[in-house]
């Protein structure tokens, strides 16, 4: 294994910083500077063509100054530094604390409690086997090509198939007056979907994979085609369910989105500052099955979502969420810490440094249980097991829930029976889903293909997942 390499540009400027927090700690209480370098790329080859191109908002470089007065706060991102530009920074900086002071009402008003550090110097990279940045484009675009070219020869039935890599490379550098931190981490995503006809009826099927690393993620992705052809194929012969409310079991795709969008958002604590969350008047009050652990943290897990420390210089964590049914704490971001007297978890966020630092999920996850999945199908008399998460929504405001699940295979009298449903709509009120839950699998798995969104619909790179689950369901 390999080591992701520091950005050279931040370690050039990484002096011109200091210079610049010493310039700026004249007139503030307190400043720091988040510094990013990134590069991202995404390639695609389907029966439309090929297609590379740079990631354009994972990719950039620039830089974000907070700052306190004791009275006060801001921020200012800029997108470069010298020697020379570093009285214009200095002067924009003290505008905009005056403008904030004078002009009543036009920003929304944050803590502007002086952080309290601790010293830490940290430097921290995560780790690859093959570095996207090290092969060609020709030789990722030829991999994807030969998953597509599997694909179309598995069976005549197979309409087209696509494949999709993409990755990001980044560097962060956070100072203060006593923090010195920087880190780079490299993560891979990769998708495939495949599309079958028979007739005129057309399914297509859609798998995404995640490796906190490089492009070695392709190999995994070859390992799946024929199976990816085989579920495509039965989509064909895919029903339509009859709406009501089942005994299910969730493959470890679903529960990490039932885990995403009926937990993690309802416990982002920037929403109980502005009363936009049921969570917060249920700490400490079951909320769930005794059987149930809750994890979130970028140190939680190695996914996606892994990173040594937030946009605020807050060290990654691993918040214990729900503990054996209890809502035991959520997660928050600095500046909601200080409004509700607490620590902050290490989930500060932003999409980039020209964005703003929100509280946002990272690795969030179930722990596992003890139950094995052949038990658990056995236990059904009648009901289904959910595959292929698509997509959800929820309501943190009224912990409600609308997932949307591709596969739901039938099983009757503890057997799979081979009959499968398509598309399914899986809805509910959030407890009383997760305190129905009965049974969890002994081995944990996370997926990081995804990104969430939150405000202005800021992006960043989540992880979720956990084991099987066997849990009363309303489907539809």
């Amino acid at each position: 294994m390999k080591k992701v390499e520091h950005s050279a540009y931040l370690l050039r400027v990484k002096p011109l910083l200091k210079e610049l927090i010493a310039e700026l700690e004249k007139e503030f209480a307190f400043v720091s500077v988040l510094a990013s370098d990134s590069t991202a790329k995404v390639y695609s080859v389907s029966g439309r063509g090929v297609s590379v191109s740079e990631h354009s908002w994972l990719s950039g470089r620039g830089f974000v100054v907070r700052v306190y007065d004791g009275t006060d706060c801001g921020e200012y991102s800029f997108s470069e530094i010298t020697k020379e530009e570093i009285p214009e920074i200095v002067k924009n900086v003290k505008e905009l604390i005056t403008l904030r002071r004078t002009v009543e009402g036009a920003f929304e008003v944050s803590s502007c409690e002086i952080p309290s550090e601790e010293e830490t110097v940290l430097d921290q990279c995560t780790e690859y086997e093959i570095s996207p940045e090290e092969q060609s484009d020709e030789t990722i675009i030829a991999g994807l090509g030969e998953l597509c070219r599997l694909a179309k020869d598995c069976d005549e039935r197979v309409l087209d198939a696509s494949a999709v890599l993409n990755y990001q490379k980044y560097t962060k550098l956070y100072l203060s007056k006593k923090k010195d931190m920087i880190q780079s981490v490299m993560w891979t995503n990769g998708s495939f979907v495949v599309m079958a006809s028979r007739g005129e009826e057309i399914k297509d099927y859609y798998k995404s994979y995640s490796v906190l690393g490089g492009s070695e993620l392709l190999e995994g992705m070859k390992k799946d085609v024929r199976d990816a052809v085989g579920v495509v194929i039965e989509l064909l012969d895919a029903k339509q369910m009859e709406p009501g409310e089942y005994e299910c079991i969730c493959a470890p795709d679903v529960t990490g989105m039932i885990v995403h969008e009926a937990f993690g958002h309802g416990v982002e604590m920037d929403m109980f500052v502005k009363d936009r969350a049921l969570a917060s008047r249920f700490i400490g009050r079951p909320v769930a099955s005794s059987l149930v652990t809750m994890h979130d943290g970028a140190a939680a897990a190695k996914e996606t979502a892994t990173y040594f420390f937030d946009d605020e210089g807050t060290l990654a964590g691993d918040t214990v969420v729900i503990e054996k049914g209890i809502l035991k704490q959520g997660i928050c971001d600095s500046v909601a810490a200080a409004h509700l007297k607490v620590r902050p978890t290490g989930n500060g966020r932003r999409e980039s440094f020209e964005r703003k630092a929100y509280t946002r999920m990272t690795n969030t996850f179930f722990e596992s249980g003890k139950d094995t999945v052949e038990d658990m199908i056995a236990s059904i008399s009648y009901g289904y097991l959910l595959e292929n998460a698509s997509s959800g929504m929820e309501d943190p405001k009224n912990w409600g829930i609308q997932c949307i699940v591709n596969i739901a295979r039938e099983i009757k009298d503890g057997k799979l029976t081979g009959r499968i449903f398509s598309p399914i709509i899986l809805t509910g009120y959030v407890p009383d889903l997760l305190k129905s839950i009965s049974m969890m699998s002994k081995n944990v798995v996370l997926a990081g293909g995804g990104f969430c969104g939150k405000g202005s619909k800021e992006w960043v790179k989540v992880s979720d997942g956990g084991p099987y689950i066997k849990a009363r369901i309303r489907l539809g």
